[in-house]
């Protein structure tokens, strides 16, 4: 495969030195060309160490480059939709971090451009390409669960006191900011729901005012399904959760991940087969995987056309309509 000559626009994102450091590891898929930082950025990050040693662009240079593949947009929030656009525009493939923008008719408009152009329009939901949510969903698939009739999802933490400020500043604080994961894993493994209501709130947790407290209730024909992401949660990163109930079984994912001392991540599971009120379920472990890997040699391959992006479009914004439905955000 030819490496994808790529660009990164932004470095105010939470996952923007992430998504950096992986580019630079996969140097067996990418061909790094440089950085732009356009905006007055939340995280400044240029003069850390994962930016040294490669050019700095602007933006309009980086989009004018004749031999450019693609650009990952990792800004703050508020200009992801903005720099994906122009990106699109240009005809590049584009990863974008996500939720998306903070306004609906741009990831409307986006998504329109892609399309149009035929590009490749990758959102930064690395939970897709965690390996027992491909074995969960594989087996959702071949109806391995019989009628799922609930999913349980938690993503919490006690973030510091600079970001649950900065929450404020996002429709549905927590739920746009973490819960937005949930919202596309509960999508994918059931579909659109019937309603949606959001029941978001403030702790008012070291006086702030901010939507640190995000929760979101799915009715369906056969069930209701709940995700919560709370900002000031102590132990919450551990009780990050995923859990899938069906007539034929039931699995949990927790925690959703444990970082190990040497690096990347593993995965917890429990998976419950009958139907004896004190099963204690058959436990598994992921082997050790780095979040973003995946995530990245996916887009890579994707925009050298050796593999087809299973989420589509349309399908990115259904997400993003229901990340704004869970933030009590009204879309024409």
């Amino acid at each position: 495969m030819k490496k994808i000559r790529i660009a990164q626009i932004g470095t105010g994102h939470t996952h923007a030195g992430a998504c950096f450091n992986t580019l630079k590891k996969r140097s067996d898929l990418f061909e790094i060309v440089g950085v732009a930082e356009p905006e007055k950025e939340r995280l400044v990050r240029l003069e850390r160490e994962t930016y040294k040693g490669f050019p700095v662009y602007t933006v309009d240079e980086i989009l004018n480059m004749k031999d450019l593949d693609a650009v990952t947009v990792e800004t703050d929030e508020e200009y992801l939709s903005k720099y994906a656009i122009a990106a699109a525009e240009k005809k590049l493939h584009v990863h974008m971090d996500k939720p998306g923008g903070l306004l609906y008719d741009d990831f409307a408009r986006l998504v329109e451009i892609v399309k149009k152009n035929d590009t490749v329009l990758h959102l930064g939901y690395m939970y897709r390409y965690n390996p027992y949510v491909l074995q969960l969903l594989k087996e959702v698939r071949n109806g391995e669960f019989g009628e799922i009739f609930a999913v349980e999802a938690q993503m919490n933490g006690h973030v510091d006191y600079d970001i649950r400020k900065w929450l404020s500043t996002l429709p549905g604080g927590m739920m746009f900011f973490l819960g937005c994961h949930l919202v596309d894993l509960l999508l994918l493994i059931r579909g659109i729901p019937e309603k949606v209501v959001p029941f978001n709130r403030c702790t008012g947790h070291d006086g702030l005012d901010c939507t640190d407290y995000g929760m979101a209730v799915f009715t369906y024909k056969n069930g209701v399904s709940f995700l919560k992401s709370n900002a000031s949660e102590l132990g919450g990163f551990t009780r990050r959760q995923l859990v899938v109930t069906g007539t034929k079984k039931s699995v949990e994912l927790k925690p959703f991940e444990t970082v190990l001392d040497k690096g990347g991540q593993v995965t917890d599971k429990v998976e419950y087969l009958t139907e004896e009120w004190f099963e204690k379920g058959v436990s598994s472990r992921t082997e050790p995987f780095d979040r973003y890997d995946a995530m990245l040699e996916a887009f890579a391959k994707m925009a050298a056309g050796e593999k087809k992006n299973p989420f589509t479009p349309d399908y990115e914004l259904q997400v993003f309509r229901t990340v704004l439905q869970c933030c009590n955000v009204e879309i024409d």
